[in-house]
């Protein structure tokens, strides 16, 4: 028959238990904590994965940024550079415009030559015509000239094309025009600008392209040449 425990057996036993469960509790402590810094270090980790990727995306945009930023600036330079060339160019074709305008003048100042292109272009606005009738417009000074002009070109029109044609001078050309004529025919509904000034200008456009190769050089831009 078992015995009742004494006061040191029953203090004995009460030790035993504590220790037992201090043991488990400082296990199942361990047990926690280790859980915890596991999930602390997944975390952790999945944080800094995230602000990795962050960083990169905040750092590829930046650097897209600064890349499209500098191509703007490079664009812009070079399209201000090109665009002074540009304006270089034209003044230098200005120039040479201008001084073509300027020996406009001198031609009609030599009376031999100024006929001879007076009567061609009488005849080359007849040829075009092709009127029984023809009103040519002269400059004050040059009504006389026209009118020798007119008839030599009547004789060549006649040679050329088997018609005759009744040609009338009279001034109106502005003062300041270089020289040169303007031929009517219908009645005046059809006209023919043979001026020195839109000769000239014609030439201008008709021959830039030539001009400009003779002075700059080939386009690099331009692919086809005719």
């Amino acid at each position: 028959m078992s015995r009742a425990l004494n006061d040191d057996e029953v203090l004995t036993e009460m030790k035993k238990m504590v220790a037992f469960i201090k043991q488990e509790a400082m296990e199942k402590a361990r047990e926690i904590q280790v859980k915890a810094d596991e999930e602390f270090a997944i975390e952790k980790a999945k944080i800094v994965r995230q602000e990795a990727i962050s960083i990169d995306a905040a750092y590829e945009k930046k650097t897209k940024q600064a890349q499209v930023a500098q191509k703007i600036a490079a664009s812009n330079q070079t399209n201000a550079s090109r665009l002074k060339v540009l304006q270089s160019r034209e003044a230098h074709l200005q120039e040479l415009f201008e001084a073509a305008r300027g020996r406009l003048e001198e031609l009609s100042k030599d009376q031999s030559k100024y006929q001879e292109l007076l009567t061609k272009l009488v005849l080359q606005g007849l040829l075009q015509l092709t009127e029984p009738k023809v009103e040519i417009t002269a400059r004050s000074g040059d009504v006389q000239m026209v009118q020798e002009a007119a008839k030599a070109a009547a004789k060549q029109y006649e040679e050329k094309s088997g018609r005759k044609v009744e040609t009338n001078v009279k001034d109106g050309l502005s003062k300041d025009c270089a020289g040169g004529i303007m031929l009517a025919g219908h009645e005046g509904r059809i006209k023919i600008n043979n001026t020195l000034d839109e000769r000239l200008r014609l030439s201008e456009d008709r021959m830039l392209p030539e001009i400009g190769h003779d002075l700059f050089g080939p386009n690099p831009n331009r692919r086809f040449f005719n």
